[in-house]
């Protein structure tokens, strides 16, 4: 069974730093496009960045310079270190993992709030 579980949320305050992190299971993780999203209070999801298997990262633009996607193949784990968080990157952040036939999973997310 395909599973995501994300880890790490919290509550910072704004220019503090986070980091989470998503272990997969029941998975080729190292084959999978995997990546993070997240729901801002009231909004829609949007993409924050992935990360393919063999290393390329694609990043929101407003969060570039400011979060770095990585992966460890060999713990099944992808992480996403946050710096200088501001008030606006409060959401739910969610796992993705894309597998190369398409299937798409997703992990059941993690609360970040950054207060001012």
């Amino acid at each position: 069974q395909v599973q995501l579980v994300e880890s790490g949320g919290g509550l910072v305050q704004a220019g503090g730093s986070l980091r989470l992190s998503c272990a997969a299971s029941g998975m080729f993780f190292s084959i999978n496009t995997v990546g993070w999203h997240r729901r801002p209070p009231g909004k829609q999801r949007e993409l924050v960045a992935t990360i393919t298997s063999g290393g390329s990262t694609n990043y929101a633009n407003s969060m570039k310079g400011r979060f770095t996607i990585s992966r460890d193949n060999a713990k099944n784990t992808v992480y996403l270190q946050m710096n200088s968080l501001k008030p606006d990157d409060t959401a739910v952040y969610y796992c993705s993992s894309i597998a190369p036939n398409g299937l798409v999973a997703w992990g059941k997310g993690t609360l970040v709030t950054v207060s001012s």
